[in-house]
């Protein structure tokens, strides 16, 4: 199918030519939050008008997906590989003590390549990639410099990550952080960072693994002050109110010409998390969310369009469209091409294997049409090419052609199984 972004605003068109200084990025890496939770894509259950802002200023990506987990979906992002190239196909228990480690010494990373370039790398909050106390240099490794990020186990003991949290800064703990919440310390970490890096005159990557609206259910600063009950409404309103942080920051800091910022979410919403006050209703359960395309059920940990359908923001320089709406198929294993892209980084051609670069998209051009995307979870592994769903193991073929409606094909027509021979063809093709 033929490239397409549509957009809103045609303005860009006449904008000069991109400059030639290396560009700052920093992407927002929400942790459990899926397209339907935010208003721009046609969300009616949360507050996002943050988002919604981001949206309207910049560049939507309606169909970007991931695996439905986040160690298989962070794994690729950090490598641009599929999961069954990259082998992590389930969550490393990092919360049960595990001594494993995602080994990044072995993999490419996009860290590591724009660090070798010259660019301040950071990364924030969540970081259940490996135990800290065993390896402790292994973000070092990932090609980052300075971090911020939860450490999940200090001296025996799992520690917090919201309120009173337990922080590694750049290999040490901090003590000044006990009495605040955690999403709050992490916005000041990147707002520093930003400013660190332009006062050195760096161009700086920064990955903002932004901990809402992850388990637990906690009460944010707002519902104390407002003294309401904590939910994940609550928590994704939250989420959004520091996304427009950072927003302005960059704005005020006078860097949005040269800085593009991103928003993704690394898999679907928890479902079980939303307690839908409208439940009862005829094929409705109390987790169903509600967009104007229809009901969402599923999330997290399902290898369907609710598990993997993810938002993909892009906001900053004039010559990201305004207001633009881009239909093309999106892998999350696509950023890594992107972000080496952006900054002018030549890399090894095994290491954008199936990745694709979303510059052109991101400036408002057609770019390389991908055909198809790929989930992985420890019991499966699905493509999906935009109308269709195909499970490896089980051979299940699902319509998506009126997401977000999915139903099994039960009986085979003409069209069904010449859409099961492409995919079958693609599986034995990254199966080599």
């Amino acid at each position: 199918m033929r490239s397409l972004c549509l957009a809103l605003f045609f303005s860009f068109f006449t904008l000069t030519s991109e400059s030639e200084e290396e560009p700052n990025i920093l992407l927002i890496f929400a942790d459990d939050i899926g397209y339907e939770a935010l208003g721009s894509y046609g969300g009616l259950d949360f507050k996002t008008p943050h988002l919604d802002r981001m949206a309207a200023e910049g560049l939507r990506f309606t169909r970007a997906y991931t695996s439905p987990v986040c160690t298989p979906s962070r794994v690729s992002l950090h490598t641009g590989l599929i999961t069954n190239h990259h082998g992590h196909t389930g969550v490393l228990p990092v919360h049960l003590g595990t001594k494993k480690k995602v080994d990044f010494e072995k993999m490419p990373t996009f860290a590591r390549a724009l660090r070798e370039d010259g660019y301040a790398t950071s990364v924030t909050g969540k970081w259940q990639l490996a135990t800290l106390e065993t390896w402790p240099d292994h973000i070092r490794s990932a090609g980052f410099d300075s971090w911020c990020v939860w450490q999940i186990w200090l001296e025996g003991e799992k520690t917090e990550r919201h309120w009173g949290p337990v922080y590694n800064h750049d290999g040490k703990i901090r003590e000044d952080v006990s009495d605040r919440f955690g999403p709050d310390v992490l916005t000041e970490y990147v707002i520093g960072e930003m400013k660190s890096a332009q006062s050195e005159e760096r161009p700086f990557f920064i990955l903002h693994n932004e901990l809402l609206p992850h388990y637990p259910m906690i009460d944010t600063p707002l519902d104390r002050e407002l003294g309401r009950e904590k939910s994940l409404d609550h928590m994704i309103e939250y989420m959004d109110r520091l996304v427009g942080q950072l927003l302005d920051a960059v704005e005020d800091m006078g860097i949005r010409e040269n800085t593009y910022v991103l928003f993704m979410g690394d898999n679907g919403t928890e479902e079980s998390y939303f307690q839908n006050p409208k439940a009862g209703k005829p094929g409705e359960d109390k987790h169903t969310r509600h967009t104007e395309a229809g009901r969402v059920n599923g999330g997290k940990k399902d290898l369907n369009d609710a598990g993997t359908h993810v938002p993909l923001l892009v906001w900053g320089p004039q010559t990201v469209p305004q207001g633009a709406v881009c239909d093309d198929l999106v892998d999350v294993i696509d950023l890594f091409p992107t972000f080496l892209d952006l900054a002018a980084v030549e890399t090894e051609a095994s290491s954008r294997r199936f990745g694709q670069s979303l510059k052109p998209q991101f400036h408002g051009k057609p770019g390389t049409a991908r055909t198809w995307t790929h989930q992985g979870l420890s019991h499966d592994q699905t493509l999906f090419d935009g109308s269709w769903r195909l499970f490896r193991k089980s051979g299940k073929l699902i319509d998506a052609r009126k997401l977000p409606v999915e139903k099994i094909v039960e009986t085979e027509t003409t069209e069904t199984k010449a859409a099961r021979e492409r995919l079958e063809k693609i599986f034995e093709e990254i199966s080599r």
